[in-house]
Order: C-alpha cells, then sequence, then structure tokens
C-alpha cells in the first residue's frame, strides 16, 4: 500500500520501562490486568490475529500436516515441531521441517484436502476471548481480522465460532502458495487499505497477535503491535521482534489498548 510506510522502529524499545514481569527483558513493558491507563483520545483500531490469538487451531493444523507428510512420502512431524510453524506462511514454515521448497505446494495440497473438510473444526477458541471482544467493542474500538491463514478459510472459522459480526472486515492471505498476498505485512496493509485509513490514522491502529510475524508485519505497516504470550510464539520471540508491549491473559488486551505505551508512530 503506497500510503503506508516503513518506519525504522529499531531504536523504538530501548527506553520503554519493564513492568511487573520478571522474567521479561527491559525493552518491553508488561501489561497487567487493572493497570491503571489513559485511554486515547480516539477510538481505535485493533487488527487481531487468528491462530494463536483467537483460537487455538494446533489440532487440526497437526492432525491434517501429519496427514499430508505421510501421503507425500514424509515422515510425520510431531506436534511440537507443527505448532513452531503455526502462523507464517507454509512456504517459510515448511522448509524448515524437511519439505524441499519445490515439493511445498504439493505437501499444501495434501493437508488442505483434510484440513478444508475436518482440521479447521478441529479448533477452539481461547478462554476469556469473548469477553475480550466485548471490552474492545464497549470501549469503542472498531475490530478486525488480519491472518495469514487464507481469507475463505479465515471465513469459514470465524463463522464457526459465531464471531463474523463482530469484525469490520475479515482480511487474510490469498490460497495460491508463493503468489500474491501471502506475508503477514501484506496482510495487515490489504486490512488497512479495506478499513480506508490514512497515514494519519496510523497512529490509533494496533496489531494483536502471537508471533514474530505479527510484530515485523506490524512495524512494516506503521503500527503497534501487542503480543499475546497464550498463543504459539514464545515471550523470547515478541521480544526480540520488538512488540510494543506483551500480554499474558485476554483480560488484559483492552488496558494495553489503552495504555499511554502507545508510540504514535506516524
Amino acid at each position: 500500500m503506497n500510503h503506508v510506510n516503513h518506519v525504522n522502529h529499531v531504536n523504538h524499545m530501548n527506553h520503554v520501562n519493564h513492568v511487573n514481569h520478571v522474567n521479561h527483558v527491559n525493552h518491553v513493558n508488561h501489561v497487567s490486568a487493572g493497570s491503571g491507563v489513559n485511554r486515547p483520545s480516539a477510538a481505535t483500531h485493533v487488527l487481531i490475529d487468528l491462530d494463536g490469538t483467537i483460537s487455538d487451531s494446533s489440532p487440526g493444523i497437526a492432525r491434517s500436516l501429519q496427514y499430508a507428510f505421510g501421503e507425500c512420502g514424509y515422515a510425520p512431524p510431531s506436534d511440537a515441531q507443527v505448532r513452531t510453524v503455526i502462523g507464517p506462511p507454509f512456504e517459510v514454515g515448511l522448509p524448515t521441517l524437511g519439505i524441499p521448497i519445490d515439493d511445498v505446494e504439493r505437501v499444501v495440497r495434501a493437508y488442505r484436502d483434510r484440513y478444508e473438510d475436518i482440521g479447521l473444526f478441529e479448533n477452539t477458541v481461547y478462554p476469556g476471548i469473548p469477553e475480550m471482544l466485548d471490552a474492545l467493542s464497549v470501549a469503542g474500538h472498531t475490530l478486525s481480522i488480519a491472518t495469514a491463514k487464507p481469507e475463505p478459510t479465515a471465513r469459514r472459522i470465524i463463522e464457526h465460532f459465531g464471531f463474523t459480526e463482530r469484525f469490520a472486515v475479515q482480511a487474510g492471505a490469498t490460497h495460491e502458495v508463493g503468489t500474491g498476498r501471502r506475508t503477514k505485512a501484506e496482510v495487515i496493509n490489504y486490512a488497512l487499505i479495506l478499513l480506508r485509513l490514512s497515514p494519519s490514522d496510523l497512529p490509533r491502529v494496533a496489531m494483536l497477535g502471537d508471533r514474530d510475524h505479527d510484530v515485523e508485519g506490524a512495524h512494516l505497516n506503521g503500527i503497534d503491535c501487542i503480543g499475546v504470550t497464550w498463543g504459539f510464539g514464545s515471550p523470547e520471540e515478541l521480544e526480540s521482534a520488538g512488540a510494543d508491549v506483551l500480554v499474558d491473559t485476554p483480560d488484559q488486551v483492552a488496558a494495553a489498548v489503552a495504555a499511554t505505551y502507545r508510540s504514535g508512530r506516524p
């Protein structure tokens, strides 16, 4: 999107205070439930990741990948190995599990044979997520989905959970492996276009996600990212990527969105 500039944020986090979390490094704020915060002067757009943020999708993804690996002649990965690749596009993650890059598309086709019929429903909303969405809506924030999962699949999952009406926009990746809108930065870019947001609106936009690519994609689009620690990425991964703040539970998210840590990144 031409009107959104990549902002160099390398030095942005160096002087942010460590708050109430002994094991987190000093450059990341950690929000506690009930923290005293000041609300921003205008309502905020909150872009929310799907896998690992709204729901635990690992059972369906693991079983479908294990099926696909077997069908394609590869040793199936363990559940723990699968968790490491949930989030980014498969053309990024599957080579780390031993799939040659020129065979990724065949494995993904086999994966989708199972996932689209069975796996996407082997998926559970995390406790506290409906209440989190309620709290953000009551605060006047506009909520949207921004996921690297193919958009038609994401829409089916959101509908299955009964969440469709909660989101102004449901932005996802394109379906073809290796082409089109595949990275998280591209999906966020697309969501901002659909929301008709201008550069002057970006200080009032935040991304909520559990993996480093959520943080990197947000910062490439000039917006802050709140990292959630209940998903598939570790606090260390989120910190290393430069998350603007970390939250441990869904009931901390509304406070994080309203908190004065917000950078006002232009």
